[in-house]
């Protein structure tokens, strides 16, 4: 569809109430509408927006309903962020990088190709001037972000051929969006993105090659180890997804600051249980594929990495030069970055080390 027209035509839905009811505002009872960029229920991603809308409810003691669309129900997926930012929704749970064709600033605040982790993010957003600088980006499109919810590190995707060396990307049809699918471009493989429902019949069919998704967990349930036998890790372009919640900024700013507080309370819980989820599910699923004969798990080699570091710094430069906003985010992300590497060198790399030495208990 297109943008104009969408706008226009559920801007006469409002205004006749047919298809965007207005929130109902009566004796402090308020109802919102959030729209997704996920299917409705779709595990860990659509039920983290019927997670958050429960934990609002709950919070408030019913005072503030949130109804909860999926994609395709009231808007399309990517036209979440412009019917939030319209005042046609309330809000919306997604991924920011999908509104990177607004500000590749966006990127930053989801992930970015050997970005942050889980942790890391939230750290930056919370303690190194992540959030001061995601507000302002947002304010611009009239919207109050939040962090909510996290995929934690993601699998580099699934191949029907061995990856033998960086020679590999060429012609590759590879599926995979975001600044991870321009890195891969620029090593000679030819990069498509396809929503969820097309990627098992294109492996199928041999129209791509290999397609990245998320995790053991989610990758099985849809059925991505049935149709490739080669899974590729780490997933050098999503190391720690981070999933958002954006409020139309005259609906925040309307909110008494109790009612604020329970939206921050609400996004923070579902930041932390979000990633626990999938890292939780994520372990029990590898082991399942581990124990299936058919399936190779590989890691990239040296060589790749190396060369997908490389060109990903690249691209991340580039980005940065978009606009003054977009820098500023950049060297926010970059400083903080280089805080973060030092520090897990000597906690989470030592320790993982350490723990990986022939003297574990329990095996």
């Amino acid at each position: 569809m297109h943008r104009r027209t969408f706008i226009t035509g559920a801007k006469a839905a409002l205004l006749s109430g047919a298809t965007f009811p207005r929130p109902a505002i009566a004796q402090g009872f308020r109802e919102l509408r959030m729209v997704t960029t996920w299917p409705k229920n779709l595990p860990g991603l659509g039920t983290s927006a019927e997670r958050v809308a429960h934990t609002v409810r709950a919070l408030s003691a019913g005072r503030i309903q949130i109804k909860v669309f999926g994609a395709g129900q009231l808007v399309d997926a990517f036209e979440a962020f412009q019917a939030v930012s319209q005042g046609l929704a309330d809000m919306y749970h997604g991924a920011e990088y999908y509104w990177e064709s607004r500000s590749p600033a966006f990127s930053f605040f989801s992930t970015v190709p050997f970005g942050f982790t889980a942790a890391e993010m939230s750290c930056w957003v919370e303690f190194g001037g992540g959030k001061a600088l995601w507000d302002e980006l947002s304010a611009g499109y009239g919207l109050k972000p939040f962090l909510c919810g996290n995929t934690g590190v993601q699998m580099g995707g699934w191949f029907v051929k061995e990856v033998s060396g960086v020679e590999s990307f060429r012609g590759l049809r590879y599926r995979m969006p975001g600044l991870g699918g321009e890195v891969l471009r620029r090593l000679g493989a030819i990069v498509v993105n396809l929503p969820a429902g097309q990627i098992i019949p294109s492996l199928r069919s041999g129209a791509i090659d290999a397609s990245e998704w998320i995790g053991p967990w989610h990758d099985m349930a849809l059925g991505l180890h049935e149709v490739a036998p080669y899974y590729y890790y780490p997933g050098f372009h999503e190391p720690g997804t981070a999933l958002s919640l954006g409020i139309n900024k005259a609906i925040w700013d309307s909110l008494p600051s109790d009612d604020k507080i329970i939206f921050e309370a609400a996004a923070a819980l579902e930041t932390n249980y979000a990633v626990s989820e999938f890292n939780g599910k994520n372990a029990t699923a590898l082991q399942r594929l581990r124990q299936n004969p058919s399936i190779k798990i590989k890691k990239f080699g040296d060589d790749v990495l190396a060369a997908l570091g490389k060109t990903a710094g690249e691209v991340l430069v580039e980005s940065s030069r978009k606009d003054t906003l977009t820098r500023r985010v950049f060297d926010s992300f970059i400083e903080f970055r280089k805080a973060a590497v030092s520090w897990a060198e000597i906690s989470d790399r030592s320790y993982l080390n350490a723990r990986a030495l022939d003297f574990a208990y329990g095996d």
